[in-house]
């Protein structure tokens, strides 16, 4: 079989992202301009800034991973690029440059939702790993429960009703002073603290009988499945702001350990709740929060307890790059999926939706 190369684009938030991977699974080249810097005076990700900042960085990013790749523009088979869901201006970036290099070029174009990115980031560096499994994505925007039936086609169990995951984290770590960007704050900070030093409550979503279930856009189904963490981030507001009423100190590592526990175990336990009803034998987590260290120890145990074999990307592929979209992308490419010139940014993509 020859060897497919697909540049990867990535510009869905404050990240601009460009890779080359070989047949899916081995990264040429994973080049990433972070835009934290810019934004963290601003305590979250201003979409403007962001989208200037992708036009002023694509040419170079992509450039660099050419270079590293050891590749030309006419080395590649495809390009992929993330056309959703993200914020649209940051988005459009992507999608026009992608657009661009695959006309001038006479390649094939190739749209990847970011969510399936988020999934293929474990294909990276586990070469066993193969569908069907079950993943548990957890980023600042989305936290999905699936079974991933097959490359690029997902049964979705539960997801979030309010905040994601990662939005919490931002939104407390805002609130004890950290600042932003709120996960890998608290990950340091909890590190220092007692983790049942507050007790704050664990969401647990109802059941409502429904288990079995595909979305389409504004519409979904309770299930006990889903999760929610408003309701844990507006508790760890109302500790902070009785204490200060009541002139009562806090510990800031208590607090943020605390915090971070009542996430895992929310996490672990809708993860397990699905492992057991489900009865699979591999279980995958992907995002950003995928990163967290307490997280990751929380779920190997669950996992080895429950004879599941557990599979993680390392922290550089759970936040956001582009060799997650150029892996997604070579199982679209290979599934004969092809993105026409009228591709455009959807900012509000569901997961299964093209």
């Amino acid at each position: 079989m020859k060897d497919i190369r697909i540049l990867g684009i990535e510009t869905s938030c404050d990240e601009t992202a460009a890779s080359v991977v070989l047949n899916g699974r081995t990264v040429l080249s994973n080049v990433i301009s972070s835009q934290i810097d810019l934004h963290t005076i601003y305590g979250g990700v201003v979409p403007e800034i962001a989208s200037r900042k992708h036009i002023e960085k694509i040419d170079q990013v992509i450039t660099m991973a050419l270079e590293k790749a050891g590749v030309t523009f006419d080395d590649l088979d495809a390009v992929a690029v993330t056309y959703g869901p993200g914020l649209v201006g940051a988005l459009l970036v992507g999608v026009s440059e992608a657009k661009a290099i695959a006309w001038a070029k006479h390649l094939p174009l190739v749209g990847v939702h970011h969510i399936e990115g988020h999934v293929a980031a474990n294909f990276i560096e586990h070469k066993d790993l193969e569908p069907p499994f079950m993943c548990e994505i957890i980023s600042g925007g989305h936290t999905h429960l699936v079974i991933v039936e097959d490359y690029g086609k997902f049964r979705i169990l539960g997801r979030t009703r309010d905040d994601a995951a990662g939005e919490a984290f931002d939104k407390v770590a805002r609130a004890i002073g950290l600042g932003y960007p709120g996960g890998p704050k608290i990950d340091k900070e909890a590190k220092n603290g007692d983790p049942h030093a507050i007790e704050f409550p664990r969401s647990h979503v109802e059941d409502k009988g429904k288990t079995n279930l595909t979305f389409a856009r504004g519409s979904h189904e309770m299930t006990n499945y889903d999760f929610s963490f408003s309701g844990l981030k507006s508790a760890v507001l109302n500790y902070l702001n009785q204490c200060k009423m009541t002139g009562q100190t806090w510990n800031r590592a208590d607090v943020a350990a605390s915090f971070q526990q009542a996430v895992v175990d929310s996490l672990v336990d809708t993860a397990m709740r699905g492992v057991h009803d489900f009865g699979v034998k591999k279980f995958a987590i992907a995002g950003g929060v995928a990163a967290n260290s307490a997280l990751r120890a929380a779920m190997r145990d669950a996992c080895a307890k429950a004879g599941v074999d557990f599979y993680y990307p390392s922290p550089v592929y759970c936040t956001d790059n582009a060799a997650m979209i150029a892996t997604a992308g070579y199982y679209e490419f290979l599934s004969g999926n092809r993105s026409g010139w009228d591709l455009n940014a959807v900012p509000n993509l569901a997961l299964g939706e093209r």
